[in-house]
């Protein structure tokens, strides 16, 4: 019995000794307390952001490693982001806009067509901001801005297209007295569109009731937290999704900001559109920290998800047990991304720079550039394979509860050597594949640049009646395993997504004329064309 407990210590010890990396602190001088860690002038190397309501003040990160402060004078902002901040190129000029989410209201401001000068646009409405983020909501291409009200119904900024952004308040998180704090888009029933996971807090039993917003495919939600076992009544803030097990779903940590009403829970997907709390066995029963900050990236670029909570890293071991790190950066987690391009995830906070100081393990960081997807990628899936298994990633614009981090898809891969392949599946529908990729480098990716949706077009679907009115019935779906499908208009445009679930498709809502339906699983797509009469 003695043995089996040493050999257990020796083995806790060396998880320990594994997970555990250092950072070093720099300090910097910065104009405000409201920050961002993210490419402000498209070069794809992470900025250090720092804002007050009258002043931008941008470290450019340069190839070196160091850094060029530029402050850029602002009209003074109506509303500054005291509750949150968010960034993405929503007008496709190739230069980060922002998003303040403030006290009473939301700010944007757009940069110039060389990033030089931003525009200041307030809107009247009042909006108690909490999380905020830049997110294609209706996937037409175009980047919206979703806010998280905490004292009525969400509201969401719709894109027209032209960069001018049409407020709407309502129909992604309804509750009258709100409770709506952080707001994460992530797939988490991998039917290739983002859904919306809702962070909830307050003093009412509904209005902190946790929501899932399931993306219907067609610009609509539902709302499915019951169902889908997340409709927890703990105080949160925020919450932390990766696919914490490695076996291709999203899973969620989802820290209690204090333990009046329930402690964290880590939800395991079950992957069949429900949850099941796993905490017990993941050795974080005895993690006491509380806070408003949950965020995850792969600290020690081993290939499995941690999580930063409240300034603790919860180290992954890649089967949803985790080793802690207590006190690794401030407790405010602050903004994540990549300070020196060195392939580590460090920090911004506090006024102070946080370099990891990394280890011996492989990383691979993605640029995701959309065409007929938005600009940034948002919303899209990327996976990778290497020798040790499979991993995915949303790209997303704002996590945790306050701060801005990177936009770029950061991968730590262990001691692997190679990239086997890499998968891009857009918000479009276009997907884009990468084979044999060296470790340790940034790749920039292009939507459509490996294959374009003509390129992939083989007409191995047998599909009748074609031409149809209302129903599209499918053939022999036997080498499908849970597929999904998307059809395609003759411009490219993906016009409708959903996981099939029977032998046949709808497509009575389709105009009449020309059109592509695409089937697919994780290793199979077959297409065909048809006609809509």
């Amino acid at each position: 019995m003695k043995k089996i407990i040493l050999l257990g210590l020796l083995i806790a010890c060396s998880q320990l000794l594994q997970a555990q990396i250092t950072f070093t602190s720099q300090s910097i001088s910065t104009t405000g307390s409201n920050r961002a860690l993210v490419d402000m002038n498209g070069d794809f190397l992470d900025d250090v952001v720092s804002i007050t309501s009258t002043n931008i003040q941008i470290y450019y990160q340069q190839p070196d490693g160091s850094l060029n402060e530029v402050n850029i004078v602002t009209t003074p902002a109506d509303y500054s982001p005291s509750w949150s901040l968010a960034a993405a190129d929503y007008d496709r000029n190739g230069y980060t806009d922002l998003l303040y989410g403030g006290g009473s209201g939301v700010t944007f401001m757009r940069a110039n067509s060389n990033g030089t000068q931003y525009t200041e646009i307030s809107g009247p409405e009042y909006v108690f901001s909490q999380r905020s983020n830049f997110v294609d909501i209706n996937n037409d291409g175009h980047l919206d801005a979703f806010v998280s009200h905490d004292v009525e119904p969400n509201v969401y900024y719709i894109n027209d297209g032209n960069g001018n952004l049409i407020f709407v308040q309502g129909g992604i998180g309804d509750y009258p007295s709100g409770g709506h704090y952080g707001s994460v888009w992530i797939d988490f029933d991998n039917d290739r569109d983002v859904d919306m996971f809702q962070a909830k807090c307050g003093g009412g039993l509904e209005r902190r009731q946790n929501e899932l917003h399931e993306n219907n495919g067609d610009g609509t939600y539902t709302e499915i937290g019951n169902a889908a076992g997340l409709e927890d009544d703990m105080q949160t803030w925020s919450s932390a999704w990766a696919d914490y097990d490695n076996d291709g779903d999203m899973d969620a940590w989802i820290g209690a900001s204090n333990f009046n009403d329930g402690f964290h829970r880590l939800m395991r997907n079950n992957g069949d559109g429900t949850f099941t709390d796993v905490i017990s066995g993941s050795g974080l029963l005895t993690f006491n920290a509380t806070g408003i900050e949950n965020a995850t990236y792969d600290f020690d670029n081993d290939g499995n998800a941690d999580i930063l909570s409240n300034g603790n890293i919860l180290f992954g071991n890649g089967n949803l047990t985790f080793t802690v790190m207590a006190g690794a950066l401030p407790g405010n987690n602050g903004s994540l991304g990549d300070l020196n391009d060195d392939g580590f995830i460090d920090a911004f906070a506090n006024g102070n720079l946080y370099y990891n100081n990394g280890n011996s393990n492989n990383w691979l960081k993605l640029n995701t550039v959309g065409v007929e997807s938005n600009i940034n990628g948002l919303g899209a899936r990327v996976e990778i394979v290497t020798a040790s298994g499979t991993q995915i990633r949303d790209v997303r614009s704002g996590e945790g509860f306050s701060y801005m981090s990177s936009l770029n898809t950061h991968f730590g891969v262990g001691t692997d050597p190679e990239i086997l392949s890499i998968t891009i599946y857009w918000p479009s529908g276009t997907i884009d594949v990468l084979k044999n990729q060296d470790v340790n480098q940034t790749i920039t990716i292009i939507e459509g640049f490996t294959l374009g949706l003509e390129d992939t077009l083989v007409n191995n679907l047998i599909l009748y009646p074609n031409p149809t009115q209302d129903i599209l019935n499918l053939g022999n779906l036997t080498d499908f395993d849970d597929p999904i499908f998307t059809v395609f208009d003759v411009t490219g445009k993906r016009v409708m997504n959903a996981r099939l679930t029977s032998d046949f498709v709808v497509v009575s809502s389709l105009a009449q004329g020309n059109y592509i339906l695409r089937v697919f699983d994780n290793t199979t797509i077959k297409t065909q064309r048809f006609i809509k009469k």
